[in-house]
């Protein structure tokens, strides 16, 4: 039994979106590690934004983790979307309905910065950094 991290999906929220793992690729042997727990070493190195070398003991070995990242975040050749896209899509917009608002967002802020800027976007000038001339 490995340690609990805030990155962690619960165990109930995970079966709702094994079947997308479990049908993804042929079964061809047994597995050595638990999905769930290859699942919570991809989100704790998404959110925490360490190195795979960097995961905790207690999952499984950073190389197994980068393999199944790396497969998982393949972009498919249809829908043009990566497996853990649809699957953090799908974790999002589940926690949404259970909080009793709508699944998808309805709401767009737009940076004030760019809404004050918008009027002098057409001057030109010289950035001292770039070294070319806008």
């Amino acid at each position: 039994m490995r340690q609990s991290y805030p990155s962690d999906v619960t165990r109930e929220q995970f079966e709702t979106i094994s079947y997308h793992f479990e049908t993804f690729r042929k079964v061809t042997r047994p597995r050595k590690y638990d999905l769930y727990d290859i699942f919570c070493a991809c989100l704790y190195v998404l959110k925490g934004g360490c190195t795979w070398r960097g995961l905790p003991h207690d999952f499984p070995s950073w190389q197994t983790a980068y393999h199944y990242f790396q497969m998982w975040s393949k972009k498919d050749d249809i829908e043009e979307i990566s497996l853990l896209d649809k699957i953090m899509r799908e974790l999002v917009m589940s926690e949404r309905i259970m909080l009793g608002r709508e699944p998808n967002t309805s709401m767009l802020i737009v940076d004030s910065k760019s809404v004050k800027n918008a009027d002098t976007a057409e001057e030109k000038g010289y950035d001292a950094g770039k070294k070319l001339q806008a």
